[in-house]
């Protein structure tokens, strides 16, 4: 008998206490679920994701959120990130908030920001409208229909037309019953800004755990977001993830993803360029380790012309873990004077690891300027000697030349909180 069913849709809606619409909304996704197959590697999307070990009804969904009640969090995730002090902090366990501050200044600006389920009650028009309706569809994948009927827990952030949210925000998910269902809703409107960090992170325990994300950006005409996503899972987890941007006229979309946790990995990330003028900036981190298996599939979609993209990727890779990197630059016919980039480089620690790396191209337009790239290397042992005959012993010329790897990446991330802790992470994994 199946973890996934119409009574548990029932019994979560009703545990938190939603309205009808939103049930119904759970329901419909639970009948799209149903009707998908489970992915497999005859899907040109899973070519090189086999999910024949994973146990979905094993592990079930999060319906009471029980664990959130004694769950220890790390310190190290209550850390502020950025020089100014956040304006609105948030602390989720399994979905069930711990922690929540918004400044009185923001407040008095009509910023909203907190949990999606206070969100659900507090602005229903505003979820009714945003909701998997913009963005991520539940049509697009038999993860992205689980994560519609079975949400829970996530952050919800409005920025107001023409309000510039100087003090940053700051979301923390803690996975602790390893069953997470988390959504994260942004909508910055017309000319204002924000700010935003958002963590996931979890312990690693010995069975099968789960993370289904969904990743919803909305940056309005003239607006402005700067999106850091920084996940640290523990080696159990099994995480799938939907995440879109999309960018009005003139609109500016940084957005920054570090990803250093899970056994398996697959994410679809898409940067869409709604209208002349948007711009759109995509930076991934990654580092590898054990049986990791990480596989990212990123679109840039020009839907306009007159829009520009630039997205760069680096990873390094130890033991026998596995990274797979398909990006594509897609221009609509009539998106004419476009500038779309992508690149993804890795680097290989060992001989056992392996990464793949795919860019593509769609172009219907002709006067466009396009560029992509990949490369696959090691580690210069020339660049080592070189540091070790100055007296660095070998550990330091390694962490070195892989800081050196990671530098030009680093240097798109515009706070320093934020480039150490993804820095230490890294010197970490390369020293287990």
């Amino acid at each position: 008998m199946t973890a996934f069913s119409k009574e548990a849709v029932e019994k979560l809606s009703a545990s938190l206490q939603e309205p009808e619409w939103m049930l119904a909304f759970r329901l419909h996704a639970f009948e799209v679920y149903e009707s998908m197959p489970m992915p497999t590697t005859n899907d040109e999307a899973w070519r090189r994701t086999n999910l024949r070990r994973f146990k979905l009804d094993e592990i079930g969904p999060s319906v009471n959120g029980d664990a959130a009640t004694h769950a220890e969090i790390p310190s190290f995730l209550n850390q502020q990130l950025t020089a100014d002090k956040a304006g609105g902090n948030l602390l989720q366990v399994d979905g069930v908030t711990r922690h929540y501050e918004l400044s009185d200044e923001l407040k008095a600006q009509g910023v909203v920001f907190c949990d999606m389920h206070t969100a659900v009650s507090q602005h229903p028009d505003l979820i009714q409208h945003y909701f998997m309706t913009e963005c991520v569809q539940i049509s697009e994948g038999k993860f992205a229909a689980l994560h519609g009927a079975f949400w829970r827990g996530g952050t919800f952030l409005y920025v107001p037309k023409n309000v510039k949210a100087a003090a940053p925000f700051h979301s923390v998910l803690w996975n602790e019953s390893g069953k997470t269902f988390t959504h994260t809703l942004v909508v910055i409107e017309e000319g204002a800004e924000a700010i935003f960090m958002d963590e996931y992170a979890s312990s690693s325990g010995s069975g099968q755990s789960l993370h289904n994300g969904v990743i919803e950006l909305l940056v309005g005409d003239n607006a402005s977001l700067i999106y850091a996503g920084l996940q640290d899972f523990g080696t159990n987890v099994w995480q799938f993830n939907h995440e879109r941007g999309r960018v009005g006229r003139d609109g500016k979309l940084d957005w920054v993803t570090s990803m250093m946790g899970t056994r398996l990995t697959k994410a679809f990330q898409t940067m869409e360029l709604d209208k002349p003028g948007a711009w759109g900036r995509m930076s991934g981190i990654f580092f590898t380790n054990g049986k990791q298996h990480l596989d990212l599939d990123t679109q840039q979609n020009h839907n306009a012309g007159e829009t520009v993209s630039d997205l760069l990727y680096k990873g390094a890779l130890k033991d026998e873990s596995r990274t797979v990197w398909q990006g594509m630059i897609k221009a609509l016919p009539g998106s004419q004077k476009i500038d779309g980039f992508q690149a993804n480089r890795n680097l290989m620690l060992d001989k056992t690891a392996r990464a793949d790396s795919i860019p593509g191209l769609e172009i219907e337009a002709d006067d466009v300027a396009c560029t992509h790239a990949s490369a696959i290397g090691k580690l210069d042992p020339e660049e080592i000697f070189y540091l070790m005959s100055r007296g660095i012993p070998y550990e330091t010329a390694v962490e070195m030349s892989v800081q050196g790897f990671f530098d030009p990446l680093m240097r798109r991330i515009p706070f320093e909180g934020i480039r150490d802790r993804i820095f230490s992470r890294i010197v970490e994994k390369i020293n287990i």
